[in-house]
């Protein structure tokens, strides 16, 4: 099974699910929150697929954390999908890194400011990876299709779409839930991006801010509006992470959220 077919499998039934920390900052983290995540997604039969980063390249000051280091990271990454036999997801930046990360992972991702960049997405698509493309927070949704098609003509038809909200004003984030029908009819998944859809960016601290008390919100209107799969950023201790702990989720929150997910698409799915 391709890593799409195992995407979409769930389609008819319940939504997937990519959830893990922003970035990787050690193994024991790391396992900790595969294995917990893993349970709770067992338990509620949703397609999990583990999320980390192995290097954040997108930083508003020169002292942010950065990484581990790119191939401890990417160790990590592949030891919690040999270990769980879960797919995993990773970040690329320059498309050199494609056929690096593409060693130890499912899927590539491109990040939203970087997803109109060309030799990154064919770089991403050769590798014959599932791509994930994060919408720009620049971009209307009917644009994106232009994204998806630059995967597919270079020869790969494993391509996602993920929305993780719009630029509004100079330091905040909207969701506008048209977009996931808009998107989802160039025929690939729609993923939204719940934790980063809460960002608050451009703060006069040099730090990301976040509305994580929103969270269940955003997420209960995706799943309402038909989200194909679910985005969920979390943390043992948010307070303590290394990058983007204002937005994302407290591990020990996430079970009841997506018990409460599961129960909306499951009503849903009777209209």
């Amino acid at each position: 099974m391709t890593t799409i077919d195992y995407l979409k499998s769930s389609q008819s039934n319940n939504f997937f699910l990519l959830a893990g920390p922003c970035v990787i900052e050690g193994e024991g983290m790391a396992m900790d929150i595969a294995g917990k995540v893993l349970e709770t997604a067992g338990k509620l039969n949703i397609p999990y697929v583990f999320k980390g980063s192995y290097r954040k390249a997108n930083r508003s000051r020169l002292d942010s954390f950065t990484g581990i280091g790119d191939i401890q990271a990417l160790e990590i990454l592949k030891k919690v999908r040999d270990t769980f036999g879960v797919p995993v997801v990773t970040d690329i930046h320059t498309p050199a890194e494609a056929e690096m990360a593409a060693a130890y992972v499912d899927i590539l991702q491109i990040p939203a400011f970087l997803c109109r960049q060309t030799d990154l997405l064919i770089a991403a698509a050769k590798t014959g990876k599932l791509v994930n493309i994060k919408k720009g927070q620049f971009l209307s949704p009917e644009a994106m299709k232009y994204a998806v098609q630059k995967v597919r003509d270079a020869g790969n038809n494993q391509v996602a779409i993920t929305e993780r909200g719009v630029t509004f004003g100079y330091g905040d984030l909207v969701v506008d839930y048209r977009g996931i029908p808009v998107m989802q009819a160039n025929d690939c998944p729609v993923i939204l991006d719940v934790t980063h859809s809460l960002q608050q960016p451009n703060q006069s601290s040099g730090v990301t801010g976040g509305r994580p008390e929103l969270i269940e919100t955003i997420a209960r209107a995706g799943i309402a509006v038909g989200a194909d799969g679910i985005f969920i950023e979390t943390h043992q201790n948010p307070a303590v992470a290394k990058s983007d702990g204002a937005n994302m989720l407290r591990l020990d929150l996430l079970p009841s959220l997506l018990e409460h997910l599961t129960e909306l698409r499951m009503t849903i799915n009777k209209f």
